[in-house]
């Protein structure tokens, strides 16, 4: 850690948002890289060419099954080893899923490359949104630097499907060509390491685990103070008292997650991080990235321009992934949440009616509506779902429980793309756009969840959120009571200070004014 120990303020900031950044910019290339190269003759023949109608989809979804398990086990140990442990532990095995990978002469060798791999990515899917959202000073700076890393994992989606579509062109000549893009994931793990191991974990953890020392040292350097400045102090009395009305209102348990009784509503906090992320993947969105070429195959397209069309789809996914960093802080999470889920069901409705006339009422102009419907529906989700639910998930968690937030919200993530892939692979092979169906009514069913169960969180701090899920008005009142105190002392402070800085300021210059006049008469 001692290699950026000197660094503080927004410059360490920024780092730990470049660690965590090649970190998701990572997930999104693992996500994308099989789609451009799993359909290729050189791939299929060097894993013994499978024939089963099933071999390629299970290839593609147990990386999610996967990174779905590993993210429950996070529950277990992500408190013992912190946010910055589990995403190194990310790292590392993504390196040796990599290498599986990148060396496969098997099904068996592949699958197991892939289980390894998803088990890494369920790690950082894990640590990654907690971490960044725990190293957040102010309220408003939560929600874009949770929506700038998954604008990056966005574009690793898109990045791995052109890398693909580069080195696919020359397999002809050089059979093994195909192996360099799995080989890559390596280079974003070993970035994102070199940078984690020299990063402190967050203050809160170790506020969390009695570390308090450390806690305020990582604290003071965030704001770039000392730790006896009043602004660290204010924040972290804050974090203190937010973990001691969460201490008083009980331990959590199976039984709360399904029956909650608590008065600042652990369970129901839970179980949305956990429903958000899984009504995020039913929207359909990973039905579309990873089958977006033989989606567009299906439309009658070439093998190359279907190609091509995949790597625009995504590139138009991963260019709109970035508005929401400047306005999730002024639309509001449930806002963006609520109309884009209705609009990319109505972009699905027109796409599964022009892809499912009768043949002879079908012609070009269907076959680019379709595409172009495809195309909007990714915009229309990456301006309000693909970030928002991993901002939404670990803000309302509790902090002794933000690791089981994030576990759960990687896990709903992660299964349900399980079952949106294995499902919408085989459902595509079998009835072709009807499938899309199913992620259709999900659009709408999402908006209605989100509009009836999902709080607004915009502009509060993560300590303010206990009391908006307090149950009953007086512990409400007392929270936000307890917390205007605490910031009326502090103001009270710093304009102490502000005048007494201001009355020595006004002296110095009475003084000079006075050896200046005395001077002049000289």
């Amino acid at each position: 850690m001692s290699g950026l120990s000197t660094i503080q303020g927004k410059t360490l900031y920024r780092t730990m948002s470049a660690a965590c950044g090649a970190a998701f910019m990572l997930y999104g290339w693992d996500a994308g890289v099989l789609g451009g190269i799993q359909e290729t003759p050189q791939f299929r023949a060097a894993i013994g060419n499978p024939t089963g109608a099933y071999i390629i989809p299970i290839i593609a979804s147990i990386y999610n099954l996967a990174a779905g398990t590993m993210s429950l086990c996070v529950m277990f140990f992500g408190m013992k080893i912190g946010r910055r442990g589990t995403i190194l532990l990310g790292d590392f095995l993504i390196c040796c899923g990599a290498l599986l990978q990148a060396s496969t002469y098997s099904v068996a060798q592949i699958i197991v490359g892939r289980i390894v791999t998803g088990c890494g990515i369920g790690c950082i899917a894990s640590a990654v949104p907690t971490y960044m959202s725990e190293m957040s000073l102010e309220a408003k700076e939560r929600g874009p630097e949770v929506s700038y890393q998954l604008a990056l994992l966005i574009t690793g989606v898109a990045l791995a499907y052109w890398v693909d579509l580069g080195f696919v062109q020359g397999l002809d000549k050089h059979i093994y060509l195909w192996r360099i893009p799995l080989a890559l994931q390596s280079c974003f793990a070993i970035f994102s390491a070199v940078l984690i191991w020299m990063l402190p974990d967050t203050p809160r953890w170790y506020y969390a685990k009695g570390r308090e020392a450390e806690g305020d040292n990582v604290l003071a350097r965030l704001h770039g103070l000392p730790v006896e400045h009043e602004a660290v102090q204010l924040v972290r009395q804050e974090i203190l008292a937010s973990m001691k009305e969460q201490d008083d209102d009980g331990v959590i348990s199976l039984k709360l997650l399904i029956w909650d009784t608590s008065e600042l509503q652990f369970g129901r906090r839970l179980r949305t991080s956990f429903l958000i992320n899984w009504a995020q993947q039913f929207l359909g969105i990973n039905m579309l990235v990873y089958f977006s070429t033989q989606i567009f195959s299906n439309l009658n397209y070439s093998a190359r321009t279907s190609g091509i069309l995949a790597g625009v789809l995504n590139t138009a996914f991963a260019i709109a992934s970035y508005p929401p960093i400047w306005f999730i802080e002024r639309v509001g999470r449930r806002a963006m949440m609520i109309w884009s889920a209705i609009g990319c069901g109505i972009c699905m409705l027109v796409y599964v009616i022009v892809t499912t006339l009768p043949p002879e009422k079908q012609s070009v102009a269907t076959n680019w509506t379709a595409v172009a419907f495809i195309i909007l529906y990714e915009i229309v989700f990456a301006f309000g779902w693909l970030g928002t639910c991993w901002v939404y998930g670990p803000e309302i968690a509790p902090l002794r429980y933000r690791h089981i937030a994030g576990s759960l919200g990687a896990a709903g993530e992660w299964y349900s793309t399980w079952i949106m892939v294995f499902g919408g692979g085989t459902g595509i092979n079998a009835v072709g756009p009807k499938i899309f169906i199913w992620p259709l009514l999900c659009c709408f069913l999402s908006a209605a969840y989100v509009y009836f169960c999902c709080p607004e969180t915009t502009g509060k701090t993560l300590e303010e959120i206990d009391a908006l899920f307090a149950r009953s008005q007086t512990v409400r009142d007392r929270i936000f009571e307890e917390q205007t105190q605490r910031r009326a002392s502090h103001t009270s402070i710093v304009a102490a200070e502000d005048e007494k800085r201001n009355s020595y300021n006004g002296k110095r210059h009475s003084i000079a004014s006075v050896r200046h006049r005395e001077h002049v008469k000289v």
